[in-house]
C-alpha cells in the first residue's frame, strides 16, 4: 500500500458482505477497504461477483447481510441515491450521459442548480451560469481538456465521455469513487488519459476501486489488488512484477 493509502480508517470498509439471487449465492461473506488515497483493483472473470458487490455498494441491490462504514461509521445503502449522500459515486461501463446535453447539463442531470421558488405554481429558474461554472472548474482541476464546452456529449470521443463521466463522479463524491471497466473500449491514446485521471483522483485524496480486465492498467496504477472467484474474496496482493502471476493465478484459480 501506497503512503497516501495509509489512513488508519478506511474511506471505505465492507464487512462480511452477502447477496442471494433465489439458489444462487453472488457474494459470500466478502470483506474488502479501500483508504483515502488509495487506488484498489477489483478483479476476477466474469461471474465473479464484482459487479454485484459494486452494486450493492452503489444502492442498486441491498445485501442479506454484511456492513458498509463510510469513514468508520456504518451506513445504510438501501438506494443510489443513499449511496450518492454517503459520498460515493460510482461510474458504470454505459456512462449514464445523455448525447444531447453540454458537460454541464451532465454534471447536473438530476440534482440541478436551482433558485428559490418565488415563480408561480413553485416554478425555479435553473443557475445555468453557475453550474457551467463549477464544471469548467473541476475539468480544468482535473486537467479534462474539451473542443468545445457548449457541445452536446454525443459529438465528443470515447475517452473525452469517459473523462467527463469521472469527472462528474468526482465532482459529487465525498470520498469514494467507484469505476466499472474505466477503460473498456478505449484505444491507447484515450486510455491514457483516462488513467492519469484516476491518478489525480488519487492524488486529491479520493478513495478509488477500478473494476478492470486491463492487468496492464492495474499494475500501473493500483496500489492493492483484490481478487474475487465464485463470489469470495479470493485473495490480495500489491500489483507488482513478481506478484502478477500469483494474481493472475488467483483469478483463474490456478494452485
Amino acid at each position: 500500500m501506497s503512503a497516501r493509502g495509509a489512513a488508519a480508517v478506511p474511506a471505505l470498509r465492507i464487512t462480511g458482505a452477502t447477496k442471494r439471487f433465489g439458489a444462487v449465492v453472488a457474494l459470500d461473506d466478502v470483506d474488502l477497504s479501500v483508504a483515502h488515497g488509495e487506488v484498489l483493483a477489483l478483479l476476477g472473470d466474469n461471474g465473479a461477483g464484482k459487479s454485484t458487490l459494486i452494486k450493492c455498494v452503489s444502492g442498486v441491490h441491498r445485501l442479506d447481510a454484511g456492513t458498509v462504514e463510510v469513514d468508520g461509521a456504518v451506513v445504510g445503502l438501501g438506494s443510489p441515491a443513499a449511496t450518492r449522500a454517503a459520498g460515493i459515486e460510482t461510474v458504470y461501463q454505459d456512462l449514464a450521459l445523455f448525447d444531447n446535453l453540454d458537460p454541464a447539463a451532465n454534471f447536473y442531470a438530476g440534482r440541478e442548480d436551482a433558485g428559490p421558488s418565488w415563480l408561480p405554481r413553485g416554478m425555479r429558474l435553473l443557475r445555468r451560469r453557475a453550474m457551467a461554472g463549477a464544471t469548467t472548474e473541476v475539468l480544468a482541476r482535473l486537467q479534462v481538456g474539451l473542443p468545445d464546452q457548449r457541445a452536446g456529449v454525443g459529438l465528443l470521443s470515447g475517452g473525452q465521455r469517459q473523462a467527463i463521466a469521472v469527472a462528474r463522479a468526482a465532482a459529487f463524491a465525498t470520498g469514494i469513487v467507484i469505476l466499472d471497466e474505466p477503460t473498456a473500449a478505449l484505444g491507447l491514446r484515450e486510455s491514457r488519459r483516462v488513467l492519469d485521471l484516476i491518478l489525480r483522483l488519487r492524488d486529491e485524496g479520493r478513495a478509488v476501486v477500478v473494476v478492470s480486465h486491463a492487468m496492464d492498467h492495474v499494475m500501473e496504477i493500483a496500489d492493492r489488488a483484490a481478487v474475487m472467484r465464485r463470489g469470495r474474496k479470493v485473495g490480495e496482493l500489491a500489483p507488482t512484477p513478481d506478484n502478477q502471476q500469483a494474481i493472475v493465478s488467483m483469478i483463474v484459480g490456478g494452485s
